[in-house]
């Protein structure tokens, strides 16, 4: 799986951001995909995740009722759409997938990642 991270960009505080991730190379219908972010000198956090065979999406306590992860099957996209965006989300944001079945909010069982995608939230 080959995944194609965009969407980022500068933003002031309470703005909004979609990001998207584009896969190809083999069916996603057995896998999660997943949002990560990290900020510099920090470890690579869970953000939120969706069943792509389900739609069953998992969130970070701390976007929940601010950000909404979503899938187009037709595009192969799995979105991010980022509100009320707070200088603390400023990170590289990345999206990754995983076999369906692990654990959702563990960045060690995804198996291919996106490059990443700069966020910047301005005060």
């Amino acid at each position: 799986v080959q995944l194609q991270a965009s969407g980022g960009g500068l933003v002031q505080a309470g703005g909004s951001l979609r990001l998207a991730c584009a896969a190809s190379g083999r069916t996603l219908s057995r896998y999660t995909m997943g949002w990560f972010r990290q900020a510099p000198g920090k470890e690579r956090d869970f953000v939120a995740a969706i069943s792509w065979s389900t739609g069953t999406t998992y969130y970070a306590d701390f976007v929940k009722g601010r950000f909404t992860i979503s899938r187009d099957n037709a595009k192969n996209t799995v979105y991010l759409q980022m509100n009320s965006l707070k200088p603390e989300d400023t990170a590289v944001y990345y999206c990754g997938a995983a076999v369906y079945g692990v654990d959702p909010f563990d960045r060690r069982r995804y198996t291919y990642w996106g490059q990443g995608t700069l966020v910047t939230v301005s005060s």
